[in-house]
């Protein structure tokens, strides 16, 4: 599915111009190549040179070049971190555990998760040729509607072959703890609101105690490994099909748990004509032609046999998480730890993500 040996393929998003001395504290490419190097089994890789690849809004990603070709390389923002976010150690082993599975995703080709030899955890992968879709397709891809109908099938197809892995079958049985995960996220993510939050928003601490409320009598129906950002733009697309993912992105929030919540984050992230447009998350599913979120869930229902009866708690819980992460970017782009990235004001979006959740949160049971 994926090459073997990295190559140069169209360049998947916008490029943060930067020049290697601007990058290189971040990436220390004269301690990276000969690791690279080594790993590759290939000389050309003792010359690199570095590319922040733009819209990374959680870890920093960088393209790394040499006359051999191009990999990519994860690492966390520079600077103080919350507690267990930014794990490169678990995006390296899902990927690798997945990488044999009906799953697709990136090889991973180097790690060094004590951070010893760049100054921070990071893991290189192959880069997979493929498009990263947000606002806008590229020319002439999936220009009519039956091509934009297949990009969603896509996505659900993916996302139900993920929740059909048995941990056990890759190793991943002691990947979390199901038992309990959906009331453990919202105490997670209320603890990180707490202390990343810049100002008081009452409508993100209602919504996250309604949740808790809730939970009580709300049992998880069933278990998988859970990506935990699912969502268009953690995709690359095929180049030339657009109803075929050639890989699945950003692994950073993977574990085992409630395979629910993968889809109401879809499902938060695919915005309908008419909706308000978040600087966050795509908006090309807003033209026409793209199917609605009720398409996707009944798709994704067909296929698993779950029941959507508590799809309104999920989407509700997407939103209180989405709010989380807004804030948790804007703190770090204040703190001058996003390599220079600046995604705009976000408190009217943490503001925007609660009281709509609330809304959600509201028809659960109707």
């Amino acid at each position: 599915m994926h090459s073997t040996t990295p190559s140069v393929p169209e360049a998947v998003q916008e490029q943060v111009n930067a020049t290697r001395e601007d990058l290189s504290p971040l990436v220390r490419l004269e301690r990276l190549a000969p690791a690279l190097a080594a790993a590759l089994d290939d000389e050309r890789w003792l010359r690199l040179d570095a590319t922040l690849l733009a819209d990374g809004k959680s870890n920093l990603t960088f393209e790394i070049t040499s006359e051999a070709g191009a990999v990519v390389l994860r690492r966390p923002p520079s600077g103080a971190l919350l507690p267990r976010a930014h794990d490169m150690g678990r995006e390296a082993r899902v990927q690798r555990a997945l990488r044999d599975s009906a799953v697709p995703v990136a090889a991973v080709l180097l790690d060094d998760l004590d951070g010893e030899l760049i100054g921070a955890p990071f893991y290189v992968m192959e880069k997979v040729p493929g498009h990263v879709i947000r606002d806008r397709l590229p020319p002439a891809y999936a220009e009519a509607a039956p091509d934009r109908t297949a990009l969603a099938d896509a996505l659900i197809d993916v996302l139900v072959a993920l929740h059909a892995v048995g941990p056990a079958e890759v190793g991943l049985t002691d990947f979390g703890r199901p038992t309990g995960f959906l009331e453990r996220q919202v105490r997670r993510w209320q603890g990180q609101w707490a202390k990343s939050k810049t100002r008081d928003v009452p409508a993100l601490d209602e919504l996250g105690a309604g949740l808790a409320a809730l939970l009580e009598r709300v049992a998880m129906p069933r278990s998988s490994i859970v990506h935990g950002d699912f969502r268009l733009d953690n995709c690359l697309m095929d180049l030339a099909d657009p109803g075929r993912v050639a890989a699945v992105l950003d692994w950073e929030l993977s574990t085992l748990g409630d395979p629910m919540t993968d889809l109401g984050l879809l499902l938060f992230y695919w915005r309908e004509a008419g909706e308000t447009e978040s600087p966050l998350t795509p908006t090309v599913t807003t033209g026409a032609g793209f199917p609605g979120r009720a398409y996707l869930a009944q798709r994704y229902a067909a296929a698993t046999g779950a029941s959507l009866d508590h799809l309104a708690l999920y989407e509700a819980f997407a939103h209180f998480k989405f709010a989380v992460i807004a804030q948790g970017i804007a703190a770090r782009v204040a703190a001058g730890a996003m390599a220079g990235q600046d995604f705009g004001n976000l408190d009217a979006e943490v503001v925007r993500c609660a009281e709509e959740g609330m809304a959600r949160l509201g028809e659960e049971g109707r």
